[in-house]
């Protein structure tokens, strides 16, 4: 295997992604994360939805004003408003903004969802990438649910959308729905079977729904794609997409027998995975592949014994290939501001001279409560103080009294939309009291649907971080909140959430 191909990843952690349950994003969060994928080096990052709503449209604009490394994509419906409305986002990256439309193409869809005959759907299609084309020579066009499109149609629009201008066609299993072996064939079948396929690179969006998004993505690969889509952590619709962390060190990892590279820097994966689970709340479970807790521990002594002799008996990637280091106490209560800002740097945080002293100062005073400090801990004092959305509520200061003799009874003091209110209510336990009482104060009908608590690091001197979601108006939202006082993090997670809810403006969504 003389010859390797370099595939082009294409990020929707910010558009596909975000549309994951409580995971939606504001403008400082996105572009964050924008930040960190310019790191990466993806080469292209879908930046939003324009016209779902006007902080969408900001957020592509202002990403597509501040990122100069990759293409800046933006996704619209196949219709002319949607198209003027994302180039009118996107023409600030010039010739790196790309226009991404889209419409249906399975019959399932064609037949209860769009109600088109083929022959509109096709017009439709072509005369939408005409429209894209006007503004700039850079369309992708994805036939959504192609997987359950009958082929020679399918081949039938692809020709079509080439012949009107798009540049990249994308084959999206939307439904997460194919197996690798009928994937590769589909791919395969439009490789032999639509006249200019050469014209267009030909580009794969796989979902999870059957855990298999990773594998139909390099079969895609293997049988000529040369974009593959996909998001950090995998977050997105349902059950996710094609994780990026995954498919790139699959291709870095077994290139002995798949001869392709990407442009990715992996030594900030682990980095950009970090930042993406404290802006969205969404935890990576310990067993996921790459940047789980997991992913590099070795707990069986067989295991242990084979990695101490040879890293490789075990390890078929190593951890600095990620980011990963292999020391994480670094800091203390006698490190200064040039050591915080250098740890804070390798994981991923570009901070503000404010920010950094905000942080800084948080950093100190729990320096003074723990020995350590772990790179969680900081990851913790970023979410907690730096990335945070505007705070129509704000906890004052609260009070809880509890045991096996009294009701337990939560006093809380609130800054709810500039005014200082102040509550005591009884409940089940402390935490119930809490969420009672704050409930009180801001007047909210939420329902809270989860709520977990967990040791941010090790030891009784741990922070103690708490996750809560909750479901307002049909919409859900993730809270978070730290804090060494476990009933305190619960609030501040509560309130977080709350807080979330009330910013985070209606959007459409749409599935791809």
């Amino acid at each position: 295997m003389s010859e390797t191909k370099t595939i082009t990843i294409f990020d929707t952690t910010l558009r596909d992604g975000e549309q994951s349950p409580g995971a939606s994003m504001n403008m400082e969060e996105k572009l964050r994360i924008a930040h960190q994928l310019e790191k990466l080096n993806v080469d292209v990052i879908e930046a939003g939805f324009p016209i779902a709503s006007e902080g969408d449209f900001e957020a592509v604009r202002k990403v597509a004003q501040v990122i100069r490394g990759p293409q800046i994509g933006g996704l619209c419906r196949a219709n002319d408003m949607d198209i003027d409305r994302a180039w009118e986002a996107l023409k600030y990256a010039g010739e790196r903004g790309r226009i991404h439309t889209f419409i249906a193409t399975s019959d399932i869809h064609m037949q209860y969802k769009l109600k088109m005959s083929e022959d509109q759907v096709v017009e439709t299609a072509v005369n939408a990438v005409r429209r894209a084309a006007g503004y700039t020579p850079n369309v992708e066009f994805s036939a959504e649910d192609a997987v359950r499109t009958r082929l020679p149609f399918l081949a039938r629009v692809i020709k079509e959308v080439i012949d009107a201008g798009a540049t990249t066609v994308n084959i999206p299993d939307t439904v997460g729905y194919t197996i690798p072996s009928e994937y590769f064939n589909i791919i395969r079948y439009l490789k032999d079977n639509v006249p200019n396929i050469e014209r267009a690179s030909i580009s794969v969006h796989c979902h999870n729904d059957l855990g298999l998004a990773v594998a139909n993505s390099l079969a895609a690969v293997q049988a000529g794609a040369a974009q593959v889509e996909c998001t950090i952590n995998g977050i997105g619709e349902r059950a996710g997409n094609c994780s990026l962390e995954e498919v790139v060190m699959a291709l870095r990892t077994r290139h002995d027998i798949l001869p392709f590279s990407t442009n990715v820097h992996t030594e900030h994966i682990y980095a950009a995975s970090k930042l993406l689970s404290t802006i969205t709340g969404i935890v990576v479970q310990p067993n996921k592949a790459i940047v789980g807790a997991n992913a590099f521990a070795h707990e069986a002594g067989i295991h242990q014994h084979g990695v101490m002799m040879e890293k490789s008996t075990y390890e078929i990637m190593t951890p600095e290939s990620i980011g990963l280091t292999q020391n994480k106490l670094v800091l203390g209560k006698h490190s200064g501001r040039h050591a915080f800002v250098q740890r804070l740097n390798e994981l991923g945080y570009e901070l503000t001279k404010e920010d950094i002293e905000r942080a800084f100062l948080r950093f100190k005073s729990l320096a003074d409560q723990k020995k350590e400090i772990f790179d969680e801990d900081l990851d913790a004092i970023v979410a907690d103080e730096i990335i945070r959305v505007p705070e129509t509520f704000k906890l004052l200061q609260m009070n809880v009294s509890s045991g096996s003799f009294a009701a337990p009874t939560a006093t809380v003091e609130m800054e709810v939309d500039g005014k200082r209110k102040k509550t005591a209510i009884m409940g089940d336990g402390p935490v119930d009291a809490t969420f009672k009482a704050i409930k009180k104060l801001t007047r909210s009908k939420a329902r809270l649907l989860h709520f977990s608590v967990g040791a941010i690091t090790g030891g009784t001197d741990a922070l103690g971080e708490c996750t809560v979601r909750l479901e307002e108006g049909g919409r859900e939202v993730l809270g978070q909140g730290a804090h060494s006082d476990i009933i305190v993090a619960s609030a501040k997670a509560y309130i977080n959430a709350l807080n979330k809810a009330a910013s985070v403006a209606k959007r459409t969504t749409v599935h791809l």
